[in-house]
């Protein structure tokens, strides 16, 4: 079945994810409810959201939205069900997708490493020119400015001496 997604969101009570897509044979605009089980305030939402997005009954509507976007609505939700305010959990949501440039990836385990690099990833897809942007332009030279002499390293001039 062809259809566009136009929006997303999620009801509370009872759970639930909202599609709001377009028929692209029929040209009408119609509306998935998508019933969420089996979901508490403990529930992992990466995986929640794989599992509704993978459900043969949902599959054909959900191609267009992304795995984030299902990952950040089951967030919500669980806020939801652990007693948070909508802006306690929308700060919550917004510490875990941004990164901070200060902090040392190495010392994460592979999991939170993997999660901060999809984000990175996906912050670079949203950044990138492509040749079919209109402000695209080919080979850019940029001059830097330079203030101060540059100093050489040590262990530029050390390295070349010991081959």
């Amino acid at each position: 079945m062809m259809c566009t997604a136009k929006k997303c969101g999620i009801r509370f009570q009872p759970p639930a994810i909202i599609l709001i897509y377009e028929n692209e044979i029929k040209g009408k605009i119609r509306q998935r409810i998508m019933p969420v089980r089996n979901f508490s305030k403990f529930s992992d939402c990466t995986r929640a959201a794989e599992q509704l997005k993978n459900n043969p009954r949902h599959k054909s509507y959900l191609e267009q939205v992304s795995l984030r976007q299902l990952e950040k609505l089951f967030s919500f939700l669980r806020g939801y069900l652990s007693g948070q305010s909508l802006a306690e959990t929308m700060e919550q949501i917004r510490r875990e997708t941004t990164i901070d440039p200060e902090e040392d990836l190495n010392k994460l385990d592979d999991k939170e490493l993997a999660k901060r690099k999809s984000i990175m990833d996906e912050l670079f897809e949203k950044n990138q020119k492509k040749k079919d942007d209109p402000n695209f332009v080919y080979d850019i030279e940029v001059e830097f400015p330079q203030d101060e002499q540059l100093q050489s390293c040590g262990w530029d001039t050390e390295s070349a001496d010991e081959f």
